[in-house]
């Protein structure tokens, strides 16, 4: 078991690194441009600030992520003569991996920015991080990144589970049920006061809570997972 959990996390790793590469390019890419722009605007003088959010992308990144590890890597794995046992442990594992490290390496990139802003004397670039509304630090910023990236590829992962097994019908179902749901209590008015209610309360408690909410979700996965085939239902 250990050995096969071993050859997966390098599967996960080595399927990834083309679209990490890209991924981060892309992100590099953004930030540069933005620090061009924003010491431009520190010398126009004129009150300007320029804010970016590097966990942003990363979230929807690790969100669609979640969602295509069930079509791309799961029936091959399976194919291959992986145990669903193993996957399960294997894809949580590596979800895990992944949330931290990329959360350890936005936070060391945001602070490495930071060191270079004060260095250059311009004080007009924020990074955007949900980190601000509570004690922004290193640590809290790695805890509320690895909390919600693995919170969001677990629940993707589930979905990505249901149009895999179920096909359109029962993943659209299911997101049809989720919609409808949302709508009644926008309409009925509970669902506005339960958000404000999260956000009242917000501390540090809840992103450890999120996490384990994310690991309760990731493993219902296995109710799906330990039946799944190669056959992918349409």
């Amino acid at each position: 078991m250990g050995r096969q959990i071993k050859g997966l996390l390098y599967f996960f790793s080595s399927d990834l690194r083309y679209s990490l590469m890209i991924f981060w390019t892309i992100l590099f890419a953004i930030l540069i441009v933005s620090l061009a722009f924003t010491y431009f605007l520190a010398g126009l003088d004129n009150g300007a600030f320029f804010t970016l959010s590097l966990t942003g992308p990363i979230y929807v990144y690790c969100a669609i992520l979640g969602f295509l590890t069930v079509k791309d890597s799961v029936p091959f794995l399976i194919k291959m003569g992986a145990t669903r046992k193993n996957i399960f442990v294997g894809t949580g594992v590596f979800f895990l991996m992944l949330s931290l490290f990329l959360s350890l390496a936005a936070t060391v990139l945001q602070e490495l920015v930071m060191k270079l802003m004060e260095a250059t004397g311009i004080d007009i670039f924020l990074f955007l991080h949900p980190a601000y509304f509570l004690d922004d630090t290193w640590y809290t910023r790695i805890l509320i990144d690895t909390s919600i990236i693995f919170f969001l590829m677990a629940v993707l992962f589930i979905i990505g589970l249901l149009f895999y097994k179920y096909g359109l019908a029962g993943g659209g179902g299911f997101l049809g049920v989720l919609l409808v749901i949302s709508l009644l209590g926008v309409a009925q008015g509970w669902l506005a006061d339960f958000i404000i209610d999260i956000f009242k309360g917000i501390d540090l408690t809840f992103f450890y809570k999120l996490l384990g909410i994310g690991i309760v979700i990731y493993g219902i996965s296995f109710l799906f997972l330990r039946r799944i085939t190669t056959v992918k239902v349409r």
